[in-house]
This record gives C-alpha cells, sequence and structure tokens, in this order.
C-alpha cells in the first residue's frame, strides 16, 4: 500500500512561481511541480477556511457537511454528525493517520482533532517547528502504510493583519496581480506577502528533503495544496476567481506521477477524496459528491467536468452566494442583498482603502462574466440580450447542482451556531 502525504497551507491561491508569478519564491514547490505534475484549472468549493478545507478532505460540499462557515470561535462551525474525515476513511482501510500542524476544520485542540480520525496529532504554527516534527515522525518507527497530513498557517496574515512573521522579500522583484492598484501599498504589501511565502516554501523544502532522506519516495504520494486565494481585497472570501483558484500539485514514483506534466481540465477540491480512494484502491462511502480524476492521472478514458462548482454561507457575516464556472464564463449568485463582506484580516490591509469603492458597492442578484474577454471579472453581462441563452443554461444547471446536492439555501435562510447559543441565552431560565 502506498503512503500518502499532504501538506496544505492557508491562503495561498496559485500565488507561487509555478503557477506563472515569477517573483514569488516558491523555489521547492516549483521544484515538485517540475518534477511532478500541476493542475492548471484547480478551484475550490469555498474560497474561506474551514468550508474548503471541508470539501478537501470529505470529498463533501459545504453545505452538504456541514461546514458553513469557520470553525473556530465565536464562529464555531462543525461536521454533520456521520461526516468521515478523509483521516477516517484512511484508517479504516488499514492506514496509520498524523497530522503535524494545522488543520481548521474542528476546534484546535489535540482531542477534536483526534476526533476526526487521526492517531497522532502534533499541533504547531511555526513553519520551521512543522517540518521538525515531520521529520521526528519520519525518523520513528513508522507503522506502514500511513497517512501523514502536513498544514502551514504561513502565508495567512498575523494577528495585526499583516504578513509581519518575515522579512519582505524583493529578491526577483515584485508583482501586482491585476486585480489590484499599482500603488506603493501594494507594492509593499506583496513583498511581506512573498516574504512569509518563502518562509513556507522553505519549510515544505525540508519536509521533500526529509521523505526522500527517509527512502519513502520509491513508496510515496505526495499531495500539495490550499485552501483558498491570497489574503487580499478582491480575493479571499469572493468567488471571484483570485478567491478560488487554487494549487495542486502531486508527486509519486509509485503511481508516475512525474515529467513536470501540466494537466488543464477543470478539478474541483471535493474531486480530491474520491481520486485518494480511487488511486489506492480504496471502496469510496456512496455519499462522495466529487468526481475521481484517477482515469486521467492514469492516462485512460476521462470524462472532463464541464463546470465547477463554489459556496459561500458565513464568514464573519452571513453572505450566501452560490457560483458555477466553466471554462469560459461564470454565473454568482448573490442571495442576499449587501456589499462584499470583507474578512477582518484583509480589511486591515493598507490596500484595502485604495480598493474601498469597488468593494462597498450593493450586488444584483446574478453576476455574469465572460472570462475570457474580462479576466477580472469587471462587466457584468447579466441583462445583455446576447448572452441570455449562456444566462438561463447556467442558471438552471447551478439549480439542479443545488438541488442534487440538497443545498439548504433552497428551503430559507440558514442560522449560525452563534444565532442558536444566543437564542438559548435569551431563553435560559
Amino acid at each position: 500500500m502506498i503512503n500518502l502525504i499532504i501538506l496544505d497551507c492557508h491562503d495561498l491561491g496559485q500565488h507561487m512561481g509555478t503557477y506563472g508569478w515569477k517573483t514569488v519564491p516558491t523555489h521547492n514547490l516549483d521544484g515538485l511541480a517540475s518534477q511532478g505534475v500541476r493542475f492548471e484549472n484547480h478551484f475550490c468549493t469555498a474560497p474561506q477556511c474551514s468550508p474548503s478545507r471541508s470539501g478537501i478532505y470529505t470529498g463533501r460540499y459545504p453545505h452538504a457537511n456541514g461546514m458553513f462557515g469557520l470553525a473556530h470561535a465565536p464562529f464555531n462551525w462543525r461536521f454533520n454528525p456521520g461526516e468521515l474525515h478523509l483521516a477516517q476513511l484512511l484508517r479504516q482501510a488499514g492506514y496509520r493517520t498524523a497530522l503535524v500542524g494545522i488543520q481548521h476544520v474542528t476546534a484546535h485542540q489535540a482531542e477534536s482533532v483526534q476526533a476526526l480520525g487521526f492517531d497522532e496529532v502534533t499541533l504547531t504554527q511555526n513553519p520551521n517547528e512543522v517540518a521538525q516534527n515531520v521529520r521526528k515522525y519520519l525518523e520513528s518507527e513508522l507503522k506502514e502504510p500511513f497517512f501523514l497530513k502536513v498544514g502551514f498557517e504561513y502565508p495567512h496574515r498575523d494577528d495585526q493583519g499583516r504578513f509581519k512573521q518575515a522579512p519582505p522579500d524583493r529578491s526577483l522583484g515584485v508583482e501586482i496581480p491585476s486585480y489590484l492598484p499599482d500603488c506603493p501599498q501594494a507594492q509593499e504589501e506583496l513583498a511581506e506577502l512573498q516574504g512569509v511565502i518563502r518562509e513556507m516554501d522553505l519549510a515544505a523544502g525540508k519536509i521533500l528533503s526529509c521523505i526522500k532522506d527517509a527512502g519513502l519516495l520509491e513508496n510515496a504520494w505526495i499531495i500539495f495544496t490550499t485552501d483558498h486565494g491570497i489574503a487580499m481585497p478582491l480575493a479571499k472570501c469572493t468567488l471571484y476567481d483570485p478567491g478560488i483558484e487554487t494549487a495542486l500539485i502531486m508527486y509519486s514514483e509509485p503511481l508516475g506521477l512525474l515529467g513536470g506534466k501540466v494537466y488543464e481540465q477543470l478539478i474541483n477540491n471535493v474531486d480530491l477524496v474520491p481520486t485518494i480512494l480511487d488511486m489506492l484502491g480504496i471502496e469510496e462511502p456512496d455519499n462522495l459528491q466529487g468526481q475521481s480524476f484517477a482515469p486521467l492521472l492514469r492516462n485512460m478514458p476521462y470524462q472532463e467536468r464541464e463546470e465547477v462548482f463554489a459556496e459561500k454561507t458565513f464568514h464573519t457575516a452571513y453572505e450566501p452566494q452560490r457560483a458555477i464556472r466553466t471554462k469560459r464564463f461564470k454565473l454568482i449568485w448573490n442571495l442576499e442583498a449587501g456589499i462584499i463582506n470583507v474578512p477582518g484580516d484583509v480589511m486591515r490591509s493598507p490596500i484595502f482603502p485604495e480598493v474601498i469603492l469597488s468593494v462597498v458597492k450593493e450586488r444584483p442578484h446574478f453576476e455574469l462574466y465572460d472570462l475570457l474577454n474580462d479576466p477580472n471579472e469587471r462587466t457584468n453581462l447579466v441583462n445583455r440580450p446576447e448572452y441570455e441563452d449562456i444566462f438561463n443554461d447556467l442558471r438552471q444547471r447551478l439549480l439542479n447542482w443545488m438541488k442534487e446536492t440538497q443545498d439548504p439555501l433552497l428551503d430559507g435562510p440558514i442560522a449560525s451556531p452563534f444565532y442558536e447559543f444566543g437564542r438559548e441565552q435569551l431563553n435560559a431560565k
């Protein structure tokens, strides 16, 4: 049986050298991509930490597994009873399971994390400590097969909403994404972000070296991914592409995932669990909602996705949205009136005042974008007669998906755990 090692991090999107951001110092992970395989069109199911991670590790959409918002206090979202994390599925199949670093789909305590299906848990946020603890694990008396999940906090912003955990990095220059203004504030923040990404990449490089030194490469499958886009205005927490496009890199000698191949097919991160189980020969539960792309990896006939779906229900406030994205078009359904709910850390960015007029505006019920001609998603085509057929087609496909996956938004508004606890307090005697 093949050992599985998954590395994930916060808030990276596709902001890496291997994805075309040539000023971002991700030399180790870029090297993994050049030796393994990379997915160009990989998208998360939700542009926030806990909901996206719930999709990655259950193979089910957040609205189906119960992770409508953030897992930490005061939000306190949890999986629905009976939901199975990948660690539980692999442990049932005979794997020894371990987590080093962070997770963010339950409370950040060892007991809560073990309940997800991990036999061993080492919680830490500093990337160097993560790498050190991974080395200890890999140098211990391993019981194979094993599943090791490694989680990096970086490049999440710090408690002050800045990227101050490491020195800024301008060694390769600074490139400003086209959806942000090219201003001094952006130059400064992107350099700071690059410095924090560099620290995460260096720690990832140490872990990759450990795997090689331990002689594990010949029987391992290494996967690197992230939850959602970078913590910048108009990216993290939005259903625009900078919020939902995410890195996915794989390397495996026994599975033949080698040679720097780049896959262009549309992939949703909810597809990862069914693909892992398929490639490892493990029977999958019948309630998985993702689509295995194992045939693609095996160079066998593969029915490519025609679309991916994304959603947002809660972050720091209630903001129900659903979206469908094809290779060319995107339709976003905004179910409640209001403005974009900007995460608190992004709101404290010095860039935020420069783009506030692009954010603080009322949204229509529907947003339709031609991603080929309008990659920054600025021109809403929903009322253009020439796009009426496209709009109706995407709207029906989005509705069908919500019905098939039993999205509770179709039945009305969703209350949060914070509301339920407050109602209990009001009625307390």
